[in-house]
């Protein structure tokens, strides 16, 4: 049986100062695994956004992070970087107990967040601008680059440290101060990233972190008028309502959506590398990741043998307690997927999609009877099928088969997502060409392996829209200055009078 840590009260965190949520109110956060109360967390409200956005203002406003020079910036992002670290172990199973996810998936996940703060540590220093040619002579003409403000990062549960970096980092690095919200079902690691930060030596009001549960938080964070930009992840209908809501105070947003994305395995490829790496690409995290290919499209030739090895390799998949470092696939994080799972399997079984495995919730064993487990599942669709067409985020593939390369390529794209996409042949001019022709965000070619600090990533379609990662980001964090200056020793006087 898991051990669980003690439930602790949890506080706000404005202006590097630690305070319960304004009105007192607070909720329990549990462990999906277990079921077990592991936190009481404060539950801000509105007046609470109200008070860290005044906090990371003025800091923007009358603070020094925005004017400091970028290379001091750099050095307390890298600073951030190390102490993260120095308790990967400790975080990593902190986000197990609070997620859900499995240890050995944790533990992978701090050794990315750490590379995506020493990434943006660097280019803290790179956030250039242009000189220009001279629209006239005795004219020089050049550009800046100058923060965008007060950003609002609004992150999911489903790496809820991981995707908290994905955007804190970056803004840090371009100057600017952040009000971050964490889901309200996964708010401990962001908590502990303020404490780094804190100790890290982050000046008073840059980084500030609010915790609650419900939609009226977020809300209130996306039509805060002191609010810049948004960084927003999540899904495709609460993405749209956040651009909507944001476009009335004209705010800059990024969004990362949803996704359905496609594996593509041709009748060419090493069958071994590519059922292993189709596993992963479903499977990984629990299936409960933006990015999973859970549409595994296979040439008609070699469908019945692919589908048979992934199976069986599926099979030997363990479901269990995700402290237990055995384990591969972990707990699902909150009741509501558990049950948005369910009704897809039993859509996809109404539809007449073919079951393979799975299609039912996992019997752990003693001491997880109120934890959240579904089988790792796969099925056999037709194109038109949902559960072939719609996300369901969680541990569920569908299998759909092409007969040429033409098919295939229009079978991925006919999706109103574009997030990822994997392509699988040993044919590489064959590999290239489908991926120039994919309209997805992101493409691997012979590996289940897409997102790194350092390479851009998004979405095409309603998987939204900017980049997170690449060095291309810093530019969303940013606002660009036109300085346009007159040299000439004549004066201008344009109507000699």
């Amino acid at each position: 049986m898991a051990v669980t840590a003690a439930a602790n009260k949890t506080q706000l965190f404005i202006s590097n100062q630690w305070s319960g949520a304004s009105d007192g109110a607070s909720y329990d956060d549990t462990n999906p695994a277990t079921g077990a109360v592991i936190a009481q967390v404060a539950n801000a409200s509105a007046a609470d956004v109200d008070r860290a956005v005044k906090a990371a203002r003025d800091a923007f406003e009358r603070g020094k992070w925005a004017t400091m020079a970028a290379s001091r910036r750099a050095k307390i992002i890298y600073k951030i970087a190390q102490l993260i670290a120095e308790r990967a172990g400790d975080i990593a199973l902190l986000e197990v107990r609070d997620n859900g996810k499995t240890l050995a998936t944790a533990k992978g996940e701090l050794g990315a967040i750490v590379d995506c703060f020493e990434f943006y540590a660097g280019a803290a220093t790179k956030n250039y601008g242009n000189s220009l040619p001279g629209p006239m002579p005795n004219y020089l003409a050049q550009t800046v680059r100058e923060p965008v403000g007060v950003v609002g990062a609004i992150v999911p549960w489903n790496f809820p440290l991981l995707l908290a970096s994905w955007k804190v980092a970056p803004a840090l690095a371009a100057g600017c101060t952040i009000v971050l919200k964490p889901a309200g079902q996964t708010p401990l690691s962001a908590l502990e990233l303020a404490k780094i930060a804190l100790e890290a030596g982050l000046p008073e009001g840059v980084l500030n972190v609010i915790t609650g549960e419900g939609r009226d938080l977020g809300q209130a964070i996306v039509e805060h008028p002191g609010i810049d930009k948004i960084a927003f992840t999540g899904s495709t209908a609460t993405g749209k309502r956040v651009a909507a809501t944001a476009a009335q105070t004209v705010k800059r947003v990024t969004l990362e959506l949803g996704g359905k994305s496609p594996s593509l395995v041709f009748d060419d490829v090493d069958m071994q590398q590519a059922v292993n790496g189709a596993l992963y690409g479903i499977f990984y995290n629990a299936g409960q990741c933006c990015e999973a290919r859970s549409r595994v499209l296979v040439q008609e030739t070699i469908a019945d043998e692919f589908i048979a090895m992934f199976t069986a390799k599926a099979r030997k998949l363990r479901v269990g307690n995700p402290e237990d470092p055995h384990m591969q696939i972990g707990a699902i994080t909150t009741q509501e997927q558990l049950d948005k799972i369910k009704s897809y399997c039993e859509i996809g079984a109404s539809e007449g999609a073919t079951l393979l495995l799975g299609g039912g919730p996992a019997q752990v064993g003693e001491g997880f009877e109120e934890g959240r487990f579904w089988n790792v599942s796969a099925y056999e669709t037709q194109p038109a099928h949902r559960i072939s067409r719609e996300e369901v985020f969680g541990p569920v593939a569908s299998f759909t088969r092409f007969k040429d390369e033409a098919q295939a390529i229009a079978l991925a794209n006919d999706s109103e997502y574009g997030l990822s996409a994997t392509i699988w042949s040993q044919n590489i001019g064959r590999a290239n060409r489908a991926a120039k022709a994919l309209r997805t965000g992101t493409v691997a070619i012979n590996t289940p392996y897409a997102v790194f600090p350092g390479i851009p990533f998004g979405g095409y379609k309603q998987s939204g829209y900017g980049r997170e990662l690449g060095i291309e980001t810093m530019a969303l964090y940013s606002e660009i200055k036109s300085i346009i200056t007159y040299i000439g020793e004549k004066p201008i006087d344009h109507f000699g009078v």
